[in-house]
């Protein structure tokens, strides 16, 4: 049986069982890697395979009528993809990897009997997801809402919360986002232009600083209040679960 990174990343919010930890290594059993840029489901295709990312990173985004692009989400390993598709006949988001990595897909059978033998776990993914809509519901507030300095702290802020689950910050508080401006800004709704320009104010602030692709949050409460940034997974509260079976 192989290692669950979907498990490992859902224990930081619940204890399983060792047959719940069986069950979400279950779709872990193929594995595929991937290089940056390779489209795991188009927008409006006939919908498929979920897949658990093991490692990378990756995106959902959609386009817009004037071709434009707007990012929905950054996933991390850990994170379940594509699962909009469950209820709909056709995709409704792109998913694409950010970097070279590994997926696990597996088909919605699959997830059918994971849900079905172990109800605590569709528990817990139906919390999660509730989290993931906040989140989303607080970037659609700031697209609408708040400067282009905000939004742009806010992400780093979010980019850096993600990275240091997935133990991917170092010692002295630098990450590597693995973005472009151009991905930044259809993230945040500026152009990357815009983007560069704000990077720039914040460094020129003191608030964050860059070297060599690396990025260090030099002040990040303030970076959080600037956003009115509010980490929606932080403060879960899960003592309703029903017990593991």
């Amino acid at each position: 049986m192989v290692a669950s990174c979907f498990a490992d990343g859902l224990e930081r919010w619940v204890t399983f069982s060792q047959a719940e930890r069986q069950a979400l290594a279950r779709l872990e059993e193929r594995q595929r890697s991937v290089k940056r840029g390779t489209v795991l489901v188009r927008e409006n295709d006939p919908s498929g395979d979920l897949f658990v990312l093991r490692e990378g990173t990756a995106m959902s985004y959609v386009l817009l009528d004037d071709g434009s692009r707007q990012i929905l989400r950054f996933l991390f390993p850990g994170d379940l993809l594509g699962t909009p598709a469950l209820v709909y006949p056709r995709s409704p988001e792109t998913l694409v990897a950010l970097g070279d990595g590994v997926v696990c897909p597996f088909d919605r059978t699959a997830f059918t009997a994971l849900l079905t033998e172990h109800p605590r776990l569709a528990a817990v993914l139906l919390a999660l997801h509730q989290a993931d809509r906040a989140a989303l519901t607080d970037r659609l507030a700031a697209l609408g809402r708040t400067s282009a300095r905000a939004r742009v702290a806010g992400l780093l802020v979010e980019l850096r919360r993600r990275l240091l689950l997935a133990q991917q910050v170092r010692a002295d508080g630098s990450f590597i986002p693995g973005l472009t401006q151009e991905e930044i800004g259809d993230a945040t709704g500026l152009t990357a232009v815009h983007v560069n320009r704000m990077l720039r104010q914040l460094e020129d602030e003191r608030l964050i600083a860059r070297e060599n692709g690396r990025v260090r949050l030099l002040d990040e409460p303030s970076l959080a209040r600037t956003a009115n940034y509010v980490d929606r997974f932080g403060t879960l509260n899960l003592d309703w679960l029903p017990p593991a079976r």
